[in-house]
């Protein structure tokens, strides 16, 4: 059965029973009876991008038995045609219907929430156009490219009263939230300093910071629209460690490992800062890019921010994975990802939380916490300005490196302070026909 909106639900029945003055049978699946989700209650969703991460979250909403994905969306056919089928097979029918051009799918106005798992560029313009469009968004980590994008995307959900969740779903993991809540309720003492160890000594880091070309250009493949994976950058001819993952090491399209991890870890350091609504107000990084001819993202990095409260983040490419919050009297380590943690005293870890102390409550999972906030109209766990403070993070951290020099920005006003040439780097300009 195609799906059916929950406003279309009622008024379809209101048509049936007003049109016979005879009994009217209406079948228990459609009732929501025998376990079944009525369409009256479902959630309508298309996906974005379909690629790793994209098939993962496609995955994730069609196992919640209150989700029916009709649409799925992407540039590169092979990427489509799998997506397509996939969700065909899910639901034991033909309807799913497949877009290269996700303004086609936002455009029908039977699907209630996007789920955004596009390479980062294309983060913000989509979301942003989603939310124009009265669809709640789930958009993968980090919430935009630039900052730019951030603020607009920020904004406009705001102004439409859109419900959006950044993919950051190391904080919806139970044992960060208590490890968050215990320096949150002074268990270690006063926090004085948040280390975040971001290792990029994995073998697609390796291979790319030994990859120094030359990238010649190639025949662009039939299965691709290449002008619309670029979208709104700069155009460049067709190469293709360019695109499908790797695009990721490239400034133009991601912000390298500082803003794929470093998004989890960072976001984790907001949490139990206390400090979700705003940002550090002093960055300093330093770093080393490639020295080839197409990857420009940085690895072998120090930096070190100064949050307004006093309180210092301290970043490197030491392992393990994760952050380290220490206080006066101790320190907690969790560990990115699976969420382990260690304590110093150990004791910490069998501490409980009171009524009367700060409670951070628990997710029944990222994606699901996203459904619930669709329905309920409450934020979910990492609502847009979660996102939004975290990428900013993010994005000045790189553009110190880039630059060679400490930042200093004001939280409140989004603005760096007295360097109008790090201000101009918090936008870029766009490709036409697209503009923010």
């Amino acid at each position: 059965m195609k799906s059916m909106r929950r406003r279309e639900f009622i008024k379809a029945v209101s048509a049936m029973s007003a049109a016979s003055a005879f009994p009217t049978i209406i079948s228990g699946t459609a009732l929501g009876l025998n376990g079944s989700t009525a369409p009256s209650n479902r959630i309508v969703m298309g996906c974005i991008g379909t690629g790793g991460r994209g098939t993962f979250n496609t995955k994730a909403f069609m196992s919640e038995p209150d989700v029916q994905v009709v649409a799925v969306c992407d540039v590169d056919r092979d990427h489509l045609e799998k997506a397509r089928l996939l969700v065909n097979e899910r639901y034991g029918n033909q309807d799913c219907k497949a877009y290269v051009d996700f303004r086609e799918l936002i455009a029908r106005d039977d699907i209630d929430a996007v789920a955004v798992n596009t390479p980062d560029h294309w983060h913000g313009l989509i979301s942003i156009a989603a939310a124009k469009a009265g669809k709640d968004i789930y958009c993968e980590k980090p919430l935009t490219n630039t900052i730019a994008e951030g603020r607009v995307l920020y904004e406009t959900v705001q102004r439409y009263g859109r419900v959006l969740q950044t993919g950051s779903h190391e904080r919806s993991r139970p044992n960060a939230r208590y490890a968050c809540e215990l320096v949150r309720n002074g268990r270690i003492g006063k926090l004085h300093t948040i280390w975040i160890n971001l290792p990029c000594n994995e073998p697609h880091h390796l291979e790319v910071i030994k990859d120094v070309g030359p990238h010649p250009p190639e025949p662009v493949p039939a299965v691709l629209n290449y002008d619309m994976w670029l979208g709104h950058t700069p155009w460049v001819p067709y190469t293709p460690k360019r695109c499908h993952f790797s695009w990721r090491f490239i400034l133009d399209y991601g912000g390298g490992e500082m803003t794929d991890r470093g998004a989890h870890v960072i976001d984790l350091a907001q949490l139990g800062n206390g400090t979700d609504g705003t940002t550090p107000i002093e960055f300093d990084a330093r770093g080393e890019a490639p020295r080839g001819d197409l990857f420009n993202a940085f690895f072998n990095y120090k930096f070190e921010c100064k949050y307004a409260n006093g309180v210092r983040m301290v970043g490197t490419t030491e392992t393990p994975r994760g952050i380290k919050f220490e206080g006066t009297d101790g320190w907690i380590f969790i560990h990115i990802h699976g969420g382990e943690l260690e304590a110093e005293p150990q004791s910490l870890l069998r501490e409980t939380v009171g009524p009367d102390e700060i409670q951070l409550g628990r997710s029944p999972g990222h994606h699901r916490d996203f459904l619930d906030a669709v329905l309920t109209r409450k934020k979910p766990f990492a609502p847009v300005e979660v996102g939004y403070h975290t990428a900013v993070i993010c994005h000045l951290l790189n553009m110190s490196m880039l630059l060679g020099r400490k930042l200093k920005w004001d939280p409140d006003q989004g603005k760096v302070i007295g360097d109008p040439t790090a201000q101009g780097l918090l936008s870029r300009a766009m490709r036409s026909p697209w503009h923010l």
